[in-house]
C-alpha cells in the first residue's frame, strides 16, 4: 500500500516515515508532499492508499485537500487521517464533515499513529 504524508513540517514528515518503517512499510510505499498543492500532484500520478495530511499548510491546507480528494470518484473511500494541532471539537468535526477518517491532535506519539494506523495498514 502506498502512503502519501502531507505536512510542511518536514521533521513531522520524517517522524511520521520513521513511524510507518516500524510498521514494515518500505521506503518506497511512501511519498511525502510540503502542502496540498503537491499531494495532488503526488494523488494524481500514484496509486495511494492511505493519506496522512495536516491542516496548516500554505498554498493548499487539509481540510481543502480533502474535500478535493473526496470529489475524485478513486479516492472517494480513501482512509484519511488528519495529524494536526487543531485541537478544538468543532474543527474535528469540521475535518470530519470534510471526510476525513480518523483525527490525530498533536503532538503525535508513536504508540498513538500505530493504534490510528491498525486499521488500516
Amino acid at each position: 500500500m502506498k502512503i502519501l504524508i502531507v505536512d510542511d513540517s518536514l521533521i513531522i514528515r520524517k517522524v511520521l516515515k520513521n513511524i510507518l518503517k516500524e510498521k514494515k512499510v518500505s521506503e518506497s510505499d511512501m511519498f511525502d508532499a510540503p502542502d496540498g498543492q503537491a499531494a495532488l500532484e503526488i494523488l494524481n500520478s500514484h496509486d495511494i492508499g492511505l493519506l496522512l495530511v495536516d491542516w496548516n499548510m500554505p498554498k493548499l491546507n487539509g481540510l481543502e485537500l480533502v474535500k478535493i480528494v473526496r470529489k475524485i470518484e478513486k479516492y472517494q473511500s480513501l482512509p484519511i487521517i488528519m495529524i494536526t494541532s487543531e485541537a478544538a471539537k468543532y474543527n474535528v468535526l469540521e475535518a470530519v464533515k470534510a471526510g476525513v477518517s480518523d483525527y490525530i491532535i498533536k503532538p503525535v506519539s508513536g504508540v498513538t499513529v500505530l493504534q490510528k494506523l491498525k486499521q488500516y495498514l
